[in-house]
C-alpha cells in the first residue's frame, strides 16, 4: 500500500465514497479511511437504506392486512416475522455494501479500515487498525467527510434498550407494544410509521406546534391528519424534560409549551429522533487550526476549502441540509474541482423526501418563505383524488402544490404529498433548474394514466384551471 496519495478521504458515506470514486475516475490516486469495517457510512448501514427496507416491508404488510380484501384478494391474514424482516434488511444492506466494495476495487481506490486523525495539512494518522500499528498516510488533498451522529437531548438517557436512537429502532427483536418517538421530523415519522404499521401503539412528541418543522404548512397539516388515520398519536407543542428506563419499560416526562402543564407518558420503548449533529471529535482539527462553528459544523468556502490549506470538508459536517444526496453532490463537485475542472452545487434545488405513506417531497421555496420575502406567487394545487392512476392504486390521499412567480411565471417551489412523491419531485427540480415556467409545464404532455399527470394539473391550476378538478 502506497503511503502517498493525491486525495485522502476521511469517511466512506455518500459524500466520501462519491468523492473518492469520481476522483479516481478523473485519474487521481485515492485512499479512503473509514472507521467502520465496511463501506457506506451511516446512510447505507444504519440509516437511509435499512430504514427504507423496513418501510417497504411494513407498507406491504399494511396493504395486505388492510386493503387486499378491497382488491378482491382473499386468504389467511398475514403475520409479522420480525426475524425474517431483519434478515431481509441485512441482505439489502449487504448487497449495497458489496456493490460499493466492487466499485472501489474497479476504480483502484485504497480502502483503509481505521480511525483517521489529521496530524498535518498533508498527513493523516490511521489508528485502531486490527493487528496493525498506527500508520501515517500523506496526501496532496485531505477531504473530511466524517458525517453525523444522532443528537443528544438534555434529560434523555439513551441506554440502547429501552431508550434508543434511530440505530436501535432499526433493530428491535420484536414489535414493541408501544413506542414513544421524541421528534416529529423525518427520522421520527419514518421509523414511527414502520412500527405503527406493524402493530405498535406510536406517539409522536414534537416540540413545535406541528410535525415536520420547516416543511410546507399544507403538507405538515395534511400528513399529520393522514397519519392519525393509521392510529398514530401526536403530542405537538410539548417539550421533553426527561426520558429513561422505568420498571421494565420507559417513561417520558414533558411540558405543554402553551399551557405549562406537565405530562408523563409510559411506553415499552422510546426513540430519540431530534436530529443529527456533525462528527468532528477526534479528527485532529486543532492540529491544523480548523475551528468548528458554534453548532459544531466545519466552515468552508464555495470550493469546500477549510481554513487549513489542502484540507476540504463536505456533507453533514459542513451544515444543512444534512441529506445523503446533498453530500453526494458536494462530493462530486469537489472531485471535479480537485481535478482542475469547474463545478457548483445548486443548494436551492436539493430535494427533500419523507418516505411515509403517503410520501412527501419538496424542492425550492415554501409558500411561507415566499410570503415572508414579499414575493407574489400564483399557486396551483391538484389533489390525487382526481387522478385515475392514484384511484386504481387505492392511494388518493395528498396533492401536488406548485408555486410560481406571478411576474413571469417561473416555478419557485414544488411540494408533493402522495404516492411516489419522491420519484415525481425530480421532474420539477429539473424544470426549475432550467428556469421553466408553470405554463411550460402545463403545455407538456404527460402519459395517461400516470401519477405524474397530477403535476401537470397543478401547473394548469397555476395558469388557469385544471381539467380534472
Amino acid at each position: 500500500m502506497s503511503d502517498r496519495y493525491d486525495v485522502l478521504v476521511i469517511g466512506a458515506g455518500p459524500g466520501g465514497y462519491v468523492c473518492a470514486i469520481r476522483c479516481a475516475q478523473l485519474g487521481l490516486k485515492v485512499a479512503v479511511v473509514e472507521k467502520r469495517p465496511v463501506l457506506g457510512g451511516t446512510c447505507l448501514n444504519v440509516g437511509c437504506i435499512p430504514s427504507k427496507a423496513l418501510l417497504h416491508v411494513s407498507e406491504r404488510f399494511h396493504e395486505a392486512r388492510d386493503h387486499f380484501a378491497t382488491f378482491g384478494i382473499v386468504g389467511c391474514a398475514p403475520r409479522v416475522d420480525v426475524a425474517q424482516m431483519m434478515a431481509y434488511k441485512a441482505q439489502v444492506v449487504e448487497a449495497n455494501v458489496q456493490g460499493l466494495a466492487a466499485l472501489f476495487k474497479k476504480n483502484g481506490i485504497a480502502h483503509m479500515p481505521g480511525t483517521a486523525r489529521i496530524v498535518a495539512p498533508d498527513a493523516v494518522e490511521v489508528v485502531d487498525v486490527p493487528g496493525e500499528e498506527p500508520v501515517v498516510v500523506k496526501a496532496g488533498a485531505i477531504v473530511i467527510a466524517s458525517g453525523s451522529r444522532p443528537a443528544d437531548l438534555p434529560g434523555v438517557e439513551v441506554d440502547g434498550e429501552y431508550v434508543v436512537t434511530s440505530t436501535g429502532a432499526l433493530s428491535f427483536a420484536e414489535v414493541p407494544a408501544s413506542l414513544a418517538v421524541i421528534g416529529g421530523g423525518v427520522i421520527g415519522l419514518e421509523l414511527g410509521s414502520v412500527w405503527r404499521r406493524l402493530g405498535a401503539e406510536v406517539t409522536i412528541i414534537e416540540h413545535d406546534d406541528m410535525i415536520l418543522p420547516g416543511w410546507d404548512a399544507d403538507i405538515r397539516k395534511t400528513l399529520q391528519r393522514e397519519l392519525k388515520k393509521t392510529g398514530m398519536k401526536f403530542l405537538v407543542g410539548h417539550a421533553v424534560t426527561h426520558a429513561g428506563a422505568d420498571n421494565g419499560g420507559a417513561r417520558v416526562e414533558m411540558e405543554n409549551r402553551r399551557k405549562g402543564a406537565t405530562h408523563t407518558l409510559r411506553a415499552e420503548r422510546v426513540l430519540l429522533a431530534t436530529g443529527r449533529v456533525p462528527m468532528t471529535e477526534g479528527l485532529g482539527l486543532e492540529a491544523v487550526g480548523i475551528r468548528p462553528d458554534e453548532r459544531g459544523f466545519i466552515p468552508v468556502n464555495e470550493a469546500f476549502e477549510t481554513s487549513a490549506t489542502g484540507i476540504y470538508a463536505i456533507g453533514d459536517v459542513i451544515g444543512q441540509p444534512m441529506l445523503a444526496h446533498k453530500a453526494e453532490e458536494e462530493g462530486y463537485a469537489l472531485a471535479e474541482l480537485l481535478a482542475g475542472r469547474q463545478a457548483v452545487v445548486n443548494y436551492a434545488l436539493v430535494p427533500a423526501v419523507l418516505y411515509t405513506a403517503p410520501e412527501a417531497a419538496s424542492v425550492g421555496f415554501t409558500e411561507e418563505e415566499l410570503k415572508a420575502a414579499g414575493v407574489e406567487v400564483a399557486k396551483g394545487v391538484f389533489h390525487f383524488r382526481g387522478n385515475g392512476r392514484a384511484r386504481a392504486m387505492h392511494a388518493t390521499a395528498g396533492f401536488v402544490k406548485l408555486l410560481a412567480a406571478k411576474e413571469g411565471g417561473r416555478i419557485l417551489g414544488a411540494h408533493i404529498l402522495g404516492p411516489m412523491a419522491g420519484e415525481m419531485i425530480h421532474e420539477l427540480a429539473a424544470l426549475m433548474q432550467a428556469g421553466s415556467t408553470a405554463r411550460d409545464l402545463a403545455h407538456l404532455s404527460h402519459a395517461h394514466p400516470t401519477l405524474s399527470e397530477a403535476v401537470r394539473e397543478a401547473a394548469l391550476a397555476c395558469v388557469d384551471k385544471p381539467i380534472h378538478a
